[in-house]
């Protein structure tokens, strides 16, 4: 008997975004609003203690690391991509 299971799986990536303007929580929320409300993009928050990276889960499937970045860009934001998981 097999029992090696085989499933699709469909998981988020992770990236991590370099923000290089320094935002108040105020500015924080609404980047991290912007992104949720983006078709594929599943979460997406500025890390705690270096408030410059914000770390976002997408699905691959729906969206791209290159659209996700130019996304945060057009909120007037000087942004690079540092991580992709």
């Amino acid at each position: 008997m097999d029992t090696t299971h085989y499933h699709s799986i469909n998981d988020d990536l992770d990236i991590v975004v370099h923000v290089d303007e320094v935002l108040d929580e105020q500015n924080r929320q609404r980047v991290e609003y912007t992104m949720l409300n983006t078709s594929g993009i599943e979460r997406a928050y500025f890390d705690n203690f270096r408030k410059h990276l914000l770390i976002i889960g997408y699905d691959p499937a729906q969206i791209n690391s290159s659209k996700i970045l130019e996304l945060v860009k057009r909120q007037k934001l000087k942004a690079q991509l540092i991580v992709g998981m």
